[in-house]
């Protein structure tokens, strides 16, 4: 699976890539993740990729030509499933939208910074835009990677237990159940027995009645959906 983002900031995505799951996932073959520095693609001598607003009003936006340009060259050299903009409007990430993009092979991510992005590149070229939460930051680099993540982890091969990310929080639609390790017992609080116990079926049914109250007290409008 192929990431393409497209950020003013590409240094700010070193870091969540270098590390960890997404580190090995891009070392097994199993993903790649390439970053494209947008004033590379700038038509001015001082690669800048902002303006004015059209109507007036705060903030800079940024322009349309930069991102045509680097859109339509990766389009030229390859199909592209998805082109997702990073924005504070667009539908709420959940696990099933990470889930169907894991399926897909080729995506391109647009980090909108200033103001936003031009709306004729949201007409002309994106497919999907996605929000992290209603609130807003500086730009969508930390949104991009919050996806690529998300999506990446899913990818077979990717984690070392393939049942892990079947268990998560959210594939269900219900919040996960609480878990322990070693030591059984630390500071007088003991793991519950049934862990112990080695009933599988029992310990199972304590997982579902656990998630179902866990979701309840937490989270209840996921019960809603």
């Amino acid at each position: 699976m192929r990431f393409d983002i497209i950020t003013v900031l590409p240094s700010l995505l070193e870091s969540p890539f270098a590390h960890s799951i997404l580190q090995r996932a891009q070392k097994k073959g199993l993903a790649e993740i390439h970053v494209h520095n947008l004033r590379d693609y700038a038509f001015n001598k001082h690669k800048s990729v902002d303006d004015y607003p059209y109507g007036g009003g705060s903030g800079m936006v940024m322009q349309i030509e930069p991102f045509a340009l680097c859109i339509e060259k990766l389009k030229s050299e390859r199909d592209y499933d998805d082109i997702i903009y990073m924005t504070p409007d667009g539908v709420t990430l959940n696990q099933g939208i990470a889930n169907d993009l894991s399926t897909k092979q080729n995506i391109i991510i647009l980090c909108g910074h200033y103001k936003g992005i031009d709306q004729r590149i949201r007409d002309v070229f994106v497919t999907k835009e996605i929000s992290i939460g209603d609130y807003v930051l500086s730009g969508g680099e930390l949104p991009a990677a919050i996806v690529v993540d998300a999506v990446i982890r899913l990818i077979p091969g990717v984690l070392s237990d393939e049942t892990s990310a079947l268990s998560d929080s959210f594939q269900d639609g219900l919040l996960d159940a609480p878990i322990y390790t070693r030591p059984a017992e630390w500071r007088g609080l003991r793991v519950p027995d049934i862990l112990l116990s080695g009933n599988e079926a029992k310990i199972n049914e304590w997982r579902d009645e656990q998630q179902l109250l866990r979701t309840k007290e937490r989270r209840p409008d996921l019960l809603n959906d």
